[in-house]
C-alpha cells in the first residue's frame, strides 16, 4: 500500500508515523503542506497514494484532495472534540482523561467520520510532554486500527453523533492569550502551573515581568518558598521563582514578545534585571537526588548502579550544560559503583548542541565551536571509562550529536517508540563530531554509517536494533522501561567473574583501538570539518537561523519525499543481526574481545 503523509512539518509525530509504516514495508512518502495548494496537489498526484494520513496539520487540506482520496486526520482529542486547541483546553481545565481520534477529512473541521479513537489518563505535565508520549502512542494505535480495517469489506467508519453516550467531546474555540492569562493576585499555584503547561512549548503564556511582555515556559511547583504574588523571589539553575497566592512556581524559560526573539533560560532573558537582593539557591551537584524541580542534572543510586539524569528542556545541550553533565559524570565515576546509566531526559534524550544558545551568543561561530568541544569532552570521558560498565538508557527521541552520544556507552537500550535521527547534514551541511566516525561504524559498519549520515532519515528503535545501532529495545511504557533498565543493569553486574572479565576485555579493546587510530585523530578530523562549517561559509548559520526562528522553507525536503526525488532511492542496508562483527571507519576488522564480552553477558540476560 502506498501511504502519503501530509503534514505541516516533519515533526516528531510525523517521523513516528513514517518510521512505523516504513518498518513494516509500506511504501511511504511525505508531502509538507505549507500553504501552496497547487504545489501540494501536484505532490499528491506524483505519488498517487492509496491512503493519505495527516499526523500534524496547522492548515486545512483542500477539498480537491479529500474528495479524490481517503484522507485521515489525527485529532488530539476525545470522540466529539472539535477545535484547534483541544489539548490546551484539556490541560488547563484539569481533565482527568483525554484521547486521540482518527477522522476522515470532511467539509466541516473535525466533523468527519471516525475511523479509530483511543483514550489515556492525563498526567500532570506539559502539553509537549503529553503530545510526545500519550498523544503520539494513542495516534499510532489509531493508525494501526485503521490500517487493519481499511480492507475489511464490511467496515464503515462511524459518523459523529452527539446523541451517543460515548461521544463526550464538544466544540472548543481557539484558545487565546486572554484565555491563558495569569492573574497572580488570584490564581493558585496549581492554576498557574496548568496555564503554563497548557501552552508549553507553543505558544507560551504571555505575561509581564518588570513591565516587559514575556512568554512563560517550563514551569514547576516550588517547595517551601513564598512571597508577594507575582514577584520574583529566588533564582536557581538559570530559572526564576515567582510567588503565587499560596506558594510559588519555578519558571525555567522565557521569550520576549518581540520580533526575532528566542526562547532562552529565564536568567539569560532577564539578565541584569534581577536585583542582587533576590535569594539565589545553589545546587550541590555532588549530592544524590533532585534537590529542586528546576534542576536539570542529578544522579541517584540503586545498589551498585548510579543513574545520571539530564533533563534538558527540548533536548538541546549548551556549552554550560555539557560541562555540568561532565562534572556530574566525573564525580559519579569516582564513587564506589560498578555501573553508570545515562538516563538523559524522558521526553528528549538529547539532541546535541544547543542551537538557541548558539544563536543568542555574541559570536555564534565561536559559541558553536565551544559547544561542540564541550560535548566532545563529555563523550570522550564516557568512551574512556574502563573501570565501570556504562549504559545509555534512551527513553526519549535522540537526534544528531545526541544520537551519537548514546553510542559512547558499552550498552545502548532504547524504549520502543523512540525515534533516532543519526545525522547532521540537514543543518546546512554540518559534518558533525561527537566521535561519530569512531562510534557509528563500529556498531553498524562503514556502508550503513554512510547511508545513515547521508540519507538524513529517521529510524525507529526497532530498526536501530536491527542495524546494530543499539543493543536492545525495551517496553514502550516509560515506567516499565525504567524498571527494565534497572533490572538489566543489576543482572549485568551480578556475575562477579563475568563482570571482572568484561573490564579486562574493555580495557584491552580500548588499547587496541587507540593503537590503530587514536581518539584524538578522530576528533581532529571531525573538528577540522566542523571548523569549515562554522567559519568557511554561511550554510550552517543560515540553516540554524531558520530552525531557531521557525522560518518556513519552500517545498518538501527530497529525502522524505520519494515522489520528488529525481534519482534512484537508495534503501538502507538492513542486515538481520545474526552476527555482531564490527568494523572501524576504514572497514578494517577490530579486536573482537569487547564484542565477545557483550555476547557472554547478553547470553546470560536471555536465560
Amino acid at each position: 500500500m502506498r501511504v502519503l503523509l501530509i503534514s505541516s512539518a516533519f515533526s516528531g509525530l510525523t517521523q513516528r508515523f513514517y518510521t512505523e509504516l516504513d518498518d513494516v514495508g509500506y511504501d511511504v512518502s511525505v508531502e509538507l503542506h505549507q500553504g501552496d495548494i497547487p504545489h501540494l496537489l501536484k505532490g499528491v498526484s506524483m505519488f498517487k497514494p492509496d491512503l493519505v494520513v495527516c499526523p500534524f496539520l496547522t492548515r486545512r487540506i483542500p477539498k480537491e484532495l479529500y474528495t479524490n482520496y481517503t484522507c485521515l486526520i489525527v485529532h488530539p482529542g476525545i470522540k466529539g472534540d472539535r477545535g484547534p486547541s483541544s489539548l490546551d483546553w484539556a490541560i488547563q481545565t484539569g481533565a482527568s482523561e483525554w484521547g486521540v481520534t482518527l477522522l476522515q477529512a470532511a467539509d466541516e473541521m473535525d466533523m468527519g467520520d471516525i475511523w479509530a479513537t483511543k483514550t489515556f489518563p492525563m498526567r500532570v505535565t506539559t502539553k509537549s510532554s503529553l503530545f510526545n508520549r500519550e498523544v503520539t502512542q494513542a495516534a499510532i494505535n489509531c493508525l494501526w486500527d485503521a490500517l487493519t480495517l481499511i480492507d475489511a469489506p464490511a467496515f464503515k467508519p462511524e459518523p459523529l453523533d452527539y446523541r451517543k453516550a460515548d461521544v463526550k467531546g464538544k466544540r472548543r474555540v481557539f484558545m487565546t492569550q486572554q484565555d491563558r492569562a495569569i492573574n497572580w493576585q488570584k490564581h493558585t499555584t496549581e492554576e498557574v502551573l496548568r496555564r503554563i503547561q497548557a501552552a508549553d512549548g507553543s505558544p507560551g503564556v504571555l505575561d509581564e515581568i518588570n513591565g516587559q511582555p514575556m512568554y512563560l515556559y517550563n514551569a514547576h511547583k516550588a517547595e517551601d518558598l513564598s512571597g508577594k504574588p507575582g514577584d520574583i523571589i529566588a533564582t536557581a539553575n538559570h530559572a526564576v521563582c515567582r510567588a503565587t497566592v499560596d506558594g510559588a512556581v519555578w519558571i525555567g524559560h522565557l521569550k520576549p514578545k518581540a520580533e526575532k526573539a528566542i526562547k532562552l533560560p529565564a536568567i539569560f532573558v532577564l539578565s541584569d534585571e534581577i536585583p542582587n537582593t533576590i535569594k539565589h539557591i545553589d545546587i550541590d551537584y555532588t549530592q544524590p537526588k533532585r534537590q529542586l524541580p528546576c534542576q536539570e542534572v542529578w544522579f541517584e543510586f540503586e545498589d551498585d548502579v548510579a543513574f545520571i539524569y539530564s533533563s534538558f528542556h527540548n533536548g538541546g545541550m549548551s556549552t554550560e550544560q555539557c560541562q555540568l553533565l561532565l562534572q556530574v559524570y566525573r564525580h559519579v565515576a569516582t564513587l564506589p559503583v560498578k555501573a553508570i546509566v545515562l538516563m538523559g531526559g524522558e521526553d528528549a534524550w538529547s539532541n546535541g548542541i544547543h542551537l538557541n544558545h548558539i544563536e543568542h551568543a555574541e559570536d555564534p561561530a565561536f559559541e558553536s565551536w565551544l559547544n561542540i568541544n564541550a560535548i566532545d569532552d563529555l563523550i570522550l570521558q564516557i568512551i574512556t571509562t574502563v573501570d565501570k560498565l556504562t549504559i545509555s538508557a534512551v527513553a526519549g527521541n535522540a537526534g544528531a550529536g545526541g544520537a551519537m552520544m548514546a553510542l559512547a556507552a558499552d550498552w545502548v537500550f532504547a524504549r520502543e517508540g523512540v525515534v533516532f535521527n543519526p545525522h547532521y547534514k540537514n543543518m546546512g551541511g554540518l559534518f558533525g563530531s561527537e566521535y561519530w566516525t569512531y562510534l557509528l561504524p563500529q556498531r553498524v559498519g562503514h556502508k550503513v554509517a554512510e547511508q545513515l549520515t547521508n540519507q538524513l532519515l529517521p529510524i525507529s528503535a526497532k530498526k536501530a536494533c536491527q542495524l546494530g545501532f543499539i543493543d536492545h529495545v525495551l517496553d514502550k511504557d516509560h515506567k516499565i522501561f525504567a524498571a527494565q533498565v534497572k533490572q538489566l543493569a543489576s543482572l549485568l553486574i551480578a556475575d562477579t567473574k563475568a563482570f571482572q572479565k568484561c573490564f579486562f576485555d574493555k580495557a584491552a579493546s580500548r588499547r587496541q583501538d587507540e593503537m590503530e587510530k587514536p581518539l584524538a585523530a578522530y576528533r581532529k578530523h571531525e573538528l577540522t570539518k566542523m571548523y569549515a562549517n562554522y567559519y568557511g561559509n554561511d550554510d550552517y548559520h543560515e540553516a540554524r537561523r531558520q530552525f531557531v526562528y521557525k522560518t518556513s522553507k519552500v517545498g518538501t525536503p527530497a529525502n522524505v519525499a520519494k515522489h520528488r526525488q529525481s534519482g534512484k532511492i537508495i534503501n538502507l542496508f538492513f542486515k538481520k543481526r545474526t552476527s555482531k562483527s564490527k568494523t572501524v571507519f576504514s572497514d578494517k576488522p577490530i579486536d573482537r574481545s569487547l564484542e565477545d564480552r557483550r555476547q557472554i553477558l547478553w547470553a546470560r540476560l536471555l536465560k
